[in-house]
């Protein structure tokens, strides 16, 4: 099984592609700087993962992703392999299939999901 899901902040805007032919599909690139939930010393507070996205996830990520935004991504890890200067070098990153927003819209200012913009927050039985 391969499943990863994190939670995380965007580094940056989101890199928006279409690819080439006759059925354009839409790849969206971002970095996700993740907090550690323990942490040595002289370490890193976060760590950052690379993620793609392809289609309709990539569409959603293009909409209404942006940096700083705090969202959970679930996806599956990719090791791509490639050469440079004779030599192998290899990549890690998330292939993101699923986006969720980890805070409300007063506290990120992120769009609300599109199944939920008729929704009163204030009608839930939660909060």
């Amino acid at each position: 099984m391969n499943k990863v899901v994190l939670i995380g902040r965007l580094t940056k805007d989101p890199d928006i592609r279409y690819s080439n032919g006759d059925k354009k599909t839409c790849i969206a690139r971002y970095s996700l700087a993740v907090n550690r939930s323990y942490k040595r010393d002289g370490e890193p507070d976060a760590d950052f993962f690379n993620c793609v996205a392809f289609g309709k996830p990539a569409e959603f990520v293009e909409k209404y992703l942006k940096k700083g935004i705090k969202i959970a991504i679930e996806g599956e890890l990719r090791q791509n392999t490639y050469e440079k200067d004779g030599q192998k070098r290899s990549t890690v990153e998330v292939v993101a299939v699923q986006h969720e927003f980890c805070e409300n819209k007063a506290t990120s200012e992120a769009p609300k999901d599109e199944e939920y913009t008729d929704v009163n927050p204030e009608d839930l039985p939660f909060a």
